[in-house]
């Protein structure tokens, strides 16, 4: 329809990656990062995936595929290596959607994906194929500063000032120095983003940019879009590269299955991951303006993109379900041969389980202790807030609430006579009950929620009693008050 693009597109396509990049960096735990499952197997999917799909392309290359005929072996491996990763963006979304980013086999995604990522910013950094001034050795002494950044950080608050904050950091502090100093500015974004991602706030601070992110992240597909137009080669090549997308999940479920990881946890991280990914676009939009790509193919890739995001969606909401029918003919490794990280455990004697043990189930877990004693086990998907929890002397386990197998174990007693769902996410709190249900557990079961049909979907699928988390910390507030403080009222006329 004759329109195009812009520099202000351009300038705000531009932002979103800086931003997106800056946000990676914030969430970048150098600890988890340095796991072999992590590291070696998102570098031997990249690679095997790289190499298949070549093998794959050239192929089709030969048997006269137009748009592939043109294409040198060097380009090929350009676009396989495009078409290698997995979106950032949908797998954290469909995680968050079902309170899961801290499940075993979502941790495990997020880490892929963060390597991915790099792997997509070395690229692009040596891509430019710019020498860095002389003075860019300086760069190495950032981390020497990383203490005023966090003061800085602190004094911000949890308002527009953070928002200001994360901007100036990612386009000024971070870009800015990095392409002042001839270093690709994404990069700079990248990295002032994992200096900060030690820091407490780290996570509201990326909470406090997403929107902004997504909104210039918008104006970047919409650039690709007004690049070229779709012609019936793209949508043709589009669905042949989505061939290649089960190819790609296979892969994934090989690699970390290799690392002794149970069928659930290797089949479940393969679904968050079976998509192409918006760093491929990325890469596939800068090979396209270097002159290294053809338009035909940037637009197969964006349109792959797109479909391969809605053939994913409904398989990771029937991940839990997919797992439940495919785990009678996919061998599982012996228990005691598991990942440390995927270890089956026992509960013990508890009378009380309580799933999730953040303010809620802490809560919980101390004032059912102060009644009864020590009668409660606390269920923490996360490790290190397990361990804490320890420190602090309760009686808390690490384990998957959502994970079928892990109630193989966790019910083998009969002395438990009450569950409390106290899991942040409504749809963990769901599939928790959902387990219990299908082993039909004969004690009672309470629940929380934050809206009126989840508290009345909880109700109708079993669950003994479900409390809106608002409502209760109301009354508990009140309640705190009145017992310490002890107040005298006189009777109202």
């Amino acid at each position: 329809m004759g329109y195009e693009s812009n520099d202000t597109i351009v300038l705000l396509a531009d932002l979103g990656v800086t931003l997106l990049l800056f946000t990676i960096g914030l969430k970048l735990d150098v600890k988890t990062l340095l796991s072999k499952e992590i590291w070696a197997g998102a570098t031997v999917h990249n690679l095997l995936s790289t190499a298949i799909f070549t093998v794959l392309l050239f192929g089709f290359k030969f048997l006269g595929i137009s748009s592939l005929a043109s294409m040198s072996f060097e380009q090929l491996v350009l676009l396989s290596f495009a078409l290698s990763f997995s979106s950032t963006v949908f797998a954290v979304k469909t995680l968050q959607e079902k309170g899961e980013m801290n499940a075993t086999y979502g941790t495990l995604a997020i880490g892929i994906l963060v390597m991915q990522d790099i792997f997509a910013v070395v690229f692009l950094t040596a891509s430019t194929g710019k020498i860095p001034e002389w003075y860019a050795i300086a760069l190495f002494g950032l981390p020497l500063l990383r203490p005023l950044f966090y003061k800085l950080l602190d004094k911000v608050g949890h308002g527009e000032m953070l928002v200001l904050f994360g901007i100036f950091f990612a386009l000024v502090v971070g870009a800015g120095l990095f392409q002042f100093v001839g270093v690709k500015p994404d990069l700079g974004a990248l990295v002032l983003g994992m200096l900060l991602a030690g820091h407490k706030k780290a996570s509201e601070l990326s909470k406090s940019l997403f929107n902004l992110k997504e909104l210039f992240l918008v104006c970047f597909f919409l650039n690709i879009g007004l690049s070229e137009q779709p012609t019936m080669t793209g949508f043709a090549l589009a669905v042949l590269f989505l061939l290649l997308l089960p190819i790609k999940g296979v892969l994934y479920f090989a690699v970390l299955n290799k690392f002794k990881f149970r069928v659930r946890t290797s089949l479940l991280t393969s679904l968050s991951l079976f998509n192409f990914s918006e760093f491929g676009l990325i890469v596939g939009g800068l090979a396209f303006k270097l002159g290294w790509m053809e338009g035909d193919i940037l637009v197969a890739i964006a349109i792959a993109v797109s479909i391969s995001f809605v053939l994913a969606a409904p398989l990771n909401r029937k991940g839990h379900e997919l797992y439940q029918r495919s785990s009678r003919w996919l061998k599982e490794h012996a228990a005691e041969k598991l990942h440390q990280r995927d270890q089956l455990i026992n509960p013990g004697h508890a009378q009380v389980l309580i799933l999730g043990m953040g303010r809620i189930g802490t809560g919980a877990y101390d004032e059912l202790r102060s009644r009864y004693g020590k009668i409660a086990l606390g269920i923490e998907v996360r490790e290190e807030a397990a361990h804490k929890h320890r420190a602090e002397g309760r009686n808390v386990i690490a384990g998957d609430a959502t994970d079928s197998d892990f109630w193989e174990r966790i019910l083998d007693t009969a002395n438990v006579k009450l569950v409390l769902l106290a899991m942040p996410h409504h749809q963990g709190n769901q599939t928790a009950l959902e387990q219990l249900q299908l082993k039909n557990f004969k004690g009672q079961i309470a629940a929380i929620a934050e809206y009126q049909d989840q508290l009345d979907n909880l109700l109708e699928e079993g669950a003994d009693a479900a409390f809106n988390i608002y409502n209760e910390a109301g009354s508990g507030f009140a309640r705190h008050v009145c017992d310490h403080l002890n107040p005298k009222f006189s009777s109202p006329n």
